[in-house]
């Protein structure tokens, strides 16, 4: 019997909002095996939905951090069934969704690091964590704690010199700090505290993985200068604070432990000393890793498409500001990562095509092609969730003439929802320093991009296949790049995240060497164009972005009222 080929391989991981997907990625940077666990439909007694919890206040949003814990052991146990051959893998990397914050119970630490690779994770970690419900980037409840964070250091403004951003409700040091004032036991029973990041990690090594800078600098915590725990900040949360978080390392650290992950992986004997594997401290900005080579040169600027829809700009000198986000760039320690956040992304997408497409991408697709571009000078914004850029909830539709109104005929609903999203980010990049240059480009990752027809409409995640063609024309493919005025490109994966922490790890593998992350992935296929701005967009969308930010603000005055 001929012997198998040996294809060595890293892994990349990806724990985000709504999954746990892992891809397998060979020496010539080829995916050859995915996998993923849905925690709606794979662990339906958690009961979430979009994979969180919405509290009855409308502004606490959770996730159960056991669900993460069995998704990993239901990945695993799926892989093992499927015949993956664990001893051929030479490293793994991750990513994990950002803000998410674990708690680990006083005692945690002695149960990491003594797992038994013959029982389930959670049933061994179940008792581990003092919190078990955590708070996950949806959340928007911690507005006090903002205040006080931002007060202790002399101000919004300051507060973004220091740590690259204002106060978000969402970021990690106001969640700890509302934990401690409100459940003050619970915080005194936790030993540790990690980011979804560096708690995937922790559940491999089996020990205490630390918090990257890259990571870190969304907690409201980090000095992004001297990536240090800023002293103002950590007492302005919570006592003994910086204890409870450990170090901060650089994003390309490496940490090397067995990976005490059950049976499957006994078996194949990566318990007995035959492989330890190096792993990558994981950072939630990765998916613009599989693309690495392609930014600084070429003035890309990101657009990825998921549960939350972000935009990411790369610069060499931080001007952080009150509207948007500066982090520690994971890629380039000498270099930063300007960063937009936009809550309402795919769910408020899927909601849209339900009410008016009967739940139908192609009705959707087809009502958007049925309106013009600029869609009559009807414009919408549309916030079931409080947003973060800016800071506004509800649906509000304003006809050309600036009148708000009730409703919209469907398909001008559809297609107000499009361009409103895109101009959107357009105006709050431009707020960053964002413009259209000559090279610029927008490549488009994320669940979305790896369907041509949903890229087009702007559109959701989604369960088509990577590789299943565009299905209803090429009329939408425009929005991105008319409202952007760049190119767009896109890359051939719906896991870029996972794909990026693949290549993450194989850069792992050469720690030590000095080798830049660009040489790691030059043979990773370059990105596709899918479409250019139309002759005659600019014109059509200078206006409107003039009016979509007057009525923004307009929207803005109204809910916060005349300044004071």
């Amino acid at each position: 019997m001929a012997e198998r080929a040996v294809r060595h391989c890293c892994l990349g991981w990806d724990f985000s909002t709504q999954q746990v997907k892992v891809v397998a990625v060979d020496a010539e940077l080829s995916v050859f095996y995915e996998d993923s666990v849905h925690f709606d439909r794979d662990l339906v007694e958690f009961g979430t939905q979009g994979g969180v919890h919405v509290h009855k206040d409308g502004l606490t949003v959770t996730s159960p951090v056991l669900m993460w814990v069995q998704a990993l052991d239901i990945i695993l146990e799926k892989m093992k069934a499927s015949g993956f051959d664990f001893s051929q893998v030479l490293a793994l990397s991750g990513a994990g969704q950002q803000h998410g914050s674990v708690y680990w119970k006083t005692g945690a630490s002695q149960v990491l690091t003594s797992l038994s690779p013959d029982l389930p994770l959670r049933e061994q970690l179940q008792a581990c964590f003092s919190i078990s419900d955590c708070p996950v980037w949806m959340d928007s409840s911690t507005a006090a704690q903002c205040r006080q964070l931002e007060a202790a250091v002399g101000g919004a403004q300051s507060l973004s010199r220091l740590t690259g951003s204002r106060a978000y409700e969402r970021f990690t040091g106001n969640q700890i700090a509302k934990i401690y004032q409100q459940n003050p036991e619970a915080y005194s029973h936790t030993e540790r505290i990690s980011l979804v990041s560096s708690f995937a990690a922790s559940l491999f090594l089996g020990s205490y993985s630390p918090v990257d800078y890259g990571d870190g600098s969304g907690m409201n915590l980090l000095q992004i200068q001297d990536k240090v725990w800023s002293q103002a900040c950590l007492g302005a949360c919570a006592p003994h604070l910086e204890e409870k978080l450990g170090r901060p390392v650089p994003s390309c650290s490496v940490v090397v432990g067995p990976l005490p992950i059950g049976e499957a992986h006994r078996r194949a004997g990566l318990l007995l000393g035959k492989w330890e594997p190096s792993l990558p401290t994981l950072s939630s900005a990765m998916g613009f890793l599989q693309d690495a080579k392609w930014w600084p040169s070429l003035g890309t600027t990101q657009v990825s498409l998921g549960t939350s829809d972000t935009l990411f700009l790369w610069l060499q000198e931080p001007t952080p500001a009150l509207e948007g986000h500066i982090f520690c760039n994971p890629v380039d320690p000498q270099h930063y990562m300007a960063l937009l956040c936009f809550k309402n992304g795919s769910l408020m997408r899927e909601k849209i095509r339900d009410e008016s497409a009967s739940g139908s991408w192609s009705e959707f697709s087809k009502a958007l092609q049925s309106t013009e571009m600029g869609n009559g000078g009807n414009l919408g914004f549309y916030f079931d969730v409080m947003e973060i850029t800016p800071e506004i909830i509800g649906r509000h539709r304003f006809s050309a003439e600036n009148h708000e109104v009730p409703a919209f005929p469907r398909d001008v609903e559809i297609r107000a929802l499009i361009e409103g999203q895109f101009m959107a980010k357009k105006i709050h990049a431009e707020a960053l320093g964002y413009r259209v240059m000559p090279k610029t480009k927008i490549l488009a990752t994320g669940g979305a991009s790896h369907n041509r027809d949903i890229l087009q409409k702007w559109g959701a995640y989604s369960s088509f296949s990577p590789r299943k063609p565009a299905l209803y024309g090429s009329h939408g493919e425009q929005v991105l790049a008319d409202v952007f005025g760049a190119p767009v490109y896109i890359i051939d994966t719906a896991n870029s995240a996972c794909v990026g922490s693949a290549y993450r790890a194989f850069h792992g593998l050469a720690a030590g060497t000095d080798m830049p992350f660009a040489e790691i992935v030059k043979l990773a296929p370059n990105p596709r164009l899918v479409a250019t701005p139309t002759p005659g967009a600019s014109q059509v969308y200078e206006a409107l972005l003039q009016r979509y930010a007057m009525l923004e603000q307009r929207i803005l005055s109204q809910t916060r009222g005349p300044p004071e």
